[in-house]
C-alpha cells in the first residue's frame, strides 16, 4: 500500500472550495472540478514518495503483483478503473461516452487522419468504454437519459415560441425513440439548432411559465439555470426532452455507455471505466462534436439507473453495476476491526475520520480525510480500524 496523490483538474465549471476542504489543502479562488485517482495516461496519480512516481509506471514495472493475473488476463496490463471526486459549481457539457466497439473505431478513425492525443480537437483520447457510477457526497442534480414522449409533449404543451411548437409537433408526430432523436437533433445540430437569440427568447417563455404555472417547474427551473450558465446555448433547451436526476447523500447513479447527459450541480465521487472519452453537443467551451455524439447516443427513453448498495458486511455496502471494469464499496468504520471486501488492485480514499489499513501480509497505512492509498493485487484482503468512512474502487 503507498498513498496515492491525485491529479488535479480545474475546469471552469468547478468549485472552488469542495475538493481543497476535502483534500485538506488551500483554496486559492480558481475552479477544481476533478480529482482524479487512478492510471489512465492523460492524467496519472502520482504514488508517494521521492520522487513521487506515476502510477500507470509503476503499475507497469510489474503489471502481475499490482493488478493480479486474473485483471492482466480480462483487461491487459493497465488499471481498469478511474475513481474521481469530482464538484460542480455551475453545469458541464451535454455529453455521452461511446461503448468499447465505437471507442475503437473512433480511436482508429482519428489516429488515421493524423490528429495528436492531447489535441484539444480530438474527441477519442482511448479506446476504452466509459460508463460511470456517481455516489453523492452532497446534494447532486443532473439530467440523464431522455424522458418518454408522451412527458416530453406535455411539457412542451402551451409553450408560446416556435420551437416549442416544432418540438411539440416532433414528438407527438412520432412519440417514439426515433421523435425523440428527431427532436434532439433539432435542438443541437448545426443545420437546424435555434440560434442564440431564439434560445434566449424560449429560456425566457419557459421562466414566464414558472411564474404563472408550470406542468413542469424542475424542468422550468433546469432551462433557466442552463441557459443563464451558457447564453444562447440551445443546450439548454434539451432539459425538455431529458430525465431531471436528484441525489441525496449517499445514493447512487449508473450512467451507461450511450446514454446522454448533464451534471448540473453537487460534490460527488464518480468511478468509471479508465477512460477519459468525451463526445460534447454543447453547454461547454471545449470540443464540440455533435455529429459523432448523434451516431452514438441512445435515444431510448428510460427511467435513470439508480443503483441500490447491498449490505455486505456489517460496516460496508457494496455499489454493483452492470460492467466487468469496477465496482464501489463504501466502509464505515467505527472501533471495532472490520473487512473490507474485494481483492485486486484497489484505490481506497478516505471521505471522513481516521482509518488504518492493513494488509494481510502485516503492511499498515493510516488515511485521514482526503487521502488516498493504492492496493497492488499482491497485497490481498484489507482490513480498517479507526473512526471514519472511506470509499473502495476495485474490479469484481
Amino acid at each position: 500500500m503507498q498513498f496515492l496523490e491525485p491529479a488535479i483538474q480545474g475546469y471552469a465549471w468547478g468549485s472552488s472550495t469542495a475538493i481543497p476542504e476535502m483534500l485538506r489543502r488551500p483554496a486559492d479562488g480558481s475552479p477544481v472540478a476533478e480529482a482524479w485517482f487512478g492510471a489512465h495516461r492523460s492524467a496519472p496519480s502520482h504514488l508517494a514518495g521521492a520522487p513521487a512516481v506515476p502510477l500507470d509506471q509503476a503499475i507497469a514495472v510489474d503489471p502481475v503483483a499490482t493488478l493480479g493475473e486474473d485483471v492482466v488476463s480480462r483487461f491487459g496490463a493497465g488499471l481498469p478503473f478511474l475513481l474521481k471526486l469530482i464538484a460542480a459549481a455551475r453545469p458541464l457539457s451535454l455529453q455521452v461516452h461511446p461503448s468499447v466497439e465505437l471507442a475503437q473505431e473512433g480511436y482508429a478513425r482519428e489516429d488515421a487522419r493524423g490528429v495528436p492525443l492531447d489535441d484539444p480537437r480530438r474527441s477519442y483520447r482511448d479506446r476504452n468504454h466509459k460508463p460511470e457510477l456517481v455516489y453523492a457526497l452532497s446534494p447532486f442534480e443532473a439530467l440523464v437519459g431522455f424522458r418518454a414522449p408522451r412527458r416530453a409533449a406535455e411539457i412542451l404543451d402551451g409553450v408560446d415560441h416556435p420551437t416549442a411548437r416544432q418540438l411539440h409537433k416532433v414528438v407527438t408526430s412520432d412519440p417514439t425513440s426515433t421523435g425523440m432523436q428527431e427532436a434532439f437533433t433539432l435542438l443541437v445540430s448545426e443545420a437546424t439548432r435555434p440560434g442564440p437569440d431564439e434560445v434566449r427568447d424560449l429560456a425566457d417563455a419557459f421562466r414566464a411559465r414558472l411564474r404563472t404555472g408550470s406542468p413542469s417547474p424542475r424542468t422550468d427551473r433546469a432551462v433557466d439555470v442552463l441557459e443563464r450558465a451558457y447564453p444562447g446555448d440551445p443546450g439548454a433547451v434539451t432539459a425538455v426532452l431529458l430525465n431531471p436526476v436528484s441525489l441525496r447523500p449517499g445514493e447512487a447513479l449508473f450512467v451507461p455507455a450511450g446514454a446522454v447527459h448533464a451534471y448540473l450541480d453537487g460534490f460527488a465521487v464518480e468511478l468509471m471505466a479508465n477512460s477519459d472519452n468525451v463526445l460534447r453537443a454543447g453547454l461547454t467551451a471545449k470540443h464540440v462534436d455533435v455529429p459523432e455524439l448523434l451516431r452514438i447516443v441512445e435515444c431510448v427513453a428510460a427511467p435513470p439507473i439508480r443503483i441500490a448498495p447491498e449490505h455486505v458486511y456489517d460496516a460496508t455496502d457494496v455499489f454493483y453495476v452492470p460492467v466487468d471494469d469496477f465496482e464501489l464499496s463504501v466502509t464505515r468504520v467505527a472501533d471495532a476491526r472490520c473487512r473490507i471486501p474485494g481483492g485486486g488492485p484497489r484505490v481506497v480514499l478516505c471521505l471522513e475520520g481516521e482509518v488504518r489499513l492493513m494488509a494481510h501480509h502485516g503492511a499498515v497505512l493510516d488515511l485521514t480525510a482526503g487521502q488516498a492509498a493504492f492496493v497492488p493485487a499482491s497485497d490481498g484482503v484489507l482490513t480498517a480500524a479507526g473512526g471514519g468512512r472511506v470509499v473502495q474502487a476495485s474490479v469484481p
